[in-house]
């Protein structure tokens, strides 16, 4: 055996070790599973050649590198999505049959966005990774008391995208599907009964597909868009795939019959519906599945990013 095959092999165990919650970090900093993967792979690679005999604690260097890359992503990104045709959204993560492990759902990821990327990173780091604020400052480059007063206007500017009342899963699915029941058949008094009075809708198409150029504000609003949208429909609702979860909120997959994959997530509190989050944009929905109708996503392990420790981890969809 080569002298430099014992300390190799460790190296991919400790990282094969980490890889599902440096993919969570990942996701959650950036809200792209591509990039999420690509951060990854450069972290591998940065691990790789590191001088791994002065590393005490990989997962450590691991988390701080990807966290870093993370870092730097965002700046990028945010002059991106400045000129990025309508609501921009998080490429949508679905699972048959479960919520966000980490309390992160896509409701917390949107309102993440208004957040600078410091303040994002040192909320993530510290208040969902349990990261010290020690740890976070050497992350980031600000001293440990700075990055106690970014995570604080953190959590002010995000408490509204907290639940006030949790509710029930069985009880939100329950809404959420009275909610697509109402949409597709346009029943205007249907969906008002099931709608909060401050709803709002965004809808991303990318400018690659039809979607809401700016948000839908406001029951009667809302309800009209989808009344509006059913008619055009024609009497051909949109095809239900799957139901499940979309990042933590009830969802689904459907197909419409011009071939459109669209993914649905439904905001739920007090029993009414507070947001809706539709995905069109072909870029964002190419890891639900292989086939034009999606049919591979119960199945396919690409379509969610699993819980620290579960198995297997996201694999590359490019």
């Amino acid at each position: 055996m080569p002298p430099d095959a014992g300390r190799d092999s460790d190296a991919e165990a400790a990282f094969a070790a980490a890889r599902p919650r440096l993919l969570r970090l990942a996701y959650r900093m950036l809200g792209s599973l591509a990039e999420a993967e690509d951060v990854v792979q450069d972290a591998w690679l940065r691990w790789h050649d590191a001088d791994r005999e002065t590393v005490r604690d990989p997962a450590a260097f691991l988390h701080r590198t990807v966290a870093r890359l993370c870092l730097d992503q965002l700046r990028s990104a945010r002059r991106r999505r400045e000129v990025y045709p309508g609501p921009w959204l998080p490429e949508p993560v679905f699972h048959p049959d479960e919520t966000a492990a980490d309390g992160v759902t896509l409701h917390l990821m949107v309102a993440l966005e208004r957040l600078s990327p410091l303040e994002r990173a040192a909320f993530l780091l510290h208040d969902v990774f349990d990261t010290p604020f020690e740890e976070v400052a050497q992350v980031i480059g600000r001293d440990p008391a700075a990055c106690r007063q970014l995570a604080s206007r953190a959590r002010s500017h995000v408490r509204a995208a907290r639940p006030r009342y949790p509710v029930a899963d069985a009880t939100a699915r329950d809404v959420a599907a009275a909610f697509r029941s109402a949409a597709q058949t346009g029943d205007i008094a249907a969906l008002r009964s099931v709608l909060a009075a401050d709803v709002v809708v965004y809808a991303d198409g990318g400018g690659r597909q039809s979607a809401a150029l700016n948000p839908i504000l406001g029951s009667d609003r809302v309800a009209r868009f989808f009344a509006g949208l059913a008619r055009k429909a024609d009497g051909q609702p949109p095809r239900l795939l799957h139901e499940g979860w979309i990042d933590g909120l009830p969802g689904y997959v459907t197909l419409d019959r011009k071939g459109v994959l669209q993914t649905t997530a439904v905001a739920v509190e007090a029993g009414r519906v507070i947001a809706v989050y539709i995905v069109r944009n072909p870029e964002k929905l190419q890891h639900l599945g292989s086939s034009a109708d999606g049919s591979a996503l119960p199945a396919d392990e690409k379509s969610a990013v699993r819980p620290e420790g579960d198995a297997p981890p996201v694999a590359s969809t490019r």
